[in-house]
């Protein structure tokens, strides 16, 4: 099965919803959608303390970092 024929059945569904209902489903998947990205947010500085612990993470000031991108 395509992701293409899935979301057209989705699609086709929510559009039985009445209006209330697919505000609700706005509502939840918007909802979701910023849990994820916090999700995403948590691991993302977790694995950056990870790195900063270990010394893996480069510090400089901004001219020396600017230097090391024109390398």
């Amino acid at each position: 099965m395509t992701s293409t024929s899935r979301l057209d059945r989705v699609l086709e569904s929510i559009e039985n919803l009445s209006v209330d209902e697919q505000e609700t489903l706005i509502d939840l998947i918007i909802h979701r959608l910023a849990e994820r990205r916090r999700s995403e947010i948590a691991a993302n500085i977790a694995q950056a303390q990870v790195e900063y612990q270990t010394g893996k993470v480069f510090r400089a000031t901004l001219t020396q970092i600017m230097d090391e991108l024109r390398k």
